[in-house]
């Protein structure tokens, strides 16, 4: 009897070391074919002054973060490119453009990602973002500048803007700024119905669907709280689903690190 159980053992023991075994012969293999897919190079060579990071950076992001959750790669490209857009690491922000073309994402979409970041880290940032993704458009011969995507005009971006923000998220920041003095409550709500929502949301190529879920993406980037919370309800409302806006987290955390990526998980899971 305890020769059997001894034997049983010994075999659970060998087929958890040659399933182990496996999953990291199979990041391994993810990891080279997502690598070359993105960049058209080769992963894991071994090369250069910091090779053993690589190696970790690599496996991770290219061989189990690309492969959790159930999101395209051009949608993972577009995520990573706005979270870098937010923390302005530029030179990863143009090899991850030149990746995001790579996957099918339109100069348009990759575009209109980044612009899309102008309402929540700022005009300069944003400026610096397009910059980058501009020098790899010219790179590879794309005429500058891009066709046009507004669709308001001077009278009508607060109607349209407003057409957008009250479904999602109704008059709760008019409500919270609205004892400002001297009107600057109303001012900052105005701004927000028409520059955040009539000016950006409104503009073509990228729906409602996909401004939210890169909103919530660059909310979490900041590691921003109840910003984070009130874009969850907004994203829901758009029609993403729990899954995907937890599969986006995972698509950041990468790059935003462990603290910011758990912090908009709980923060998912926790609001209804």
């Amino acid at each position: 009897m305890k020769k059997t159980i001894t034997i049983l053992i010994i075999t659970w023991i060998t087929l958890q070391v040659q399933a182990q075994n496996d999953k990291n012969m199979d990041r391994i293999e993810q990891c080279k074919k997502t690598f070359t897919e993105l960049f058209g190079g080769e992963a894991l060579t071994g090369q250069g002054t910091d090779p053993e990071l690589m190696d970790i950076l690599q496996k991770f992001i290219f061989g189990e973060v690309f492969y959790t959750g159930n999101l395209s790669y051009k949608t993972r490209e577009l995520i990573t490119c706005v979270t870098l857009a937010t923390m302005q690491t530029l030179p990863q922000l143009e090899a991850h453009a030149s990746a995001a073309l790579h996957t099918g994402v339109t100069p348009l979409e990759l575009r209109e990602a980044i612009y899309q970041c102008a309402p929540f880290i700022g005009f300069p940032k944003t400026l610096n973002a397009i910059s980058a993704i501009n020098k790899v458009f010219k790179s590879k011969g794309i005429s500058l500048p891009l066709e046009k995507q507004g669709t308001v005009t001077e009278s009508n971006r607060y109607t349209k803007g407003h057409e957008i923000q009250y479904p999602l998220y109704g008059d709760e920041i008019k409500k919270n700024v609205r004892s400002l003095p001297d009107r600057m409550g109303i001012a900052v709500s105005d701004f927000l119905t028409e520059v955040c929502f009539g000016d950006f949301y409104t503009r073509g190529t990228l729906d409602k669907k996909d401004r939210e879920l890169l909103t919530l993406c660059i909310l979490a980037t900041l590691g921003t709280g109840e910003q984070i919370r009130s874009h969850v309800i907004g994203n829901i409302k758009a029609g993403n689903n729990k899954e995907t806006l937890y599969a986006a987290m995972i698509q950041c955390l990468p790059y935003i690190g462990f603290p910011y990526a758990l912090n908009a998980i709980y923060i998912i899971k926790n609001t209804n």
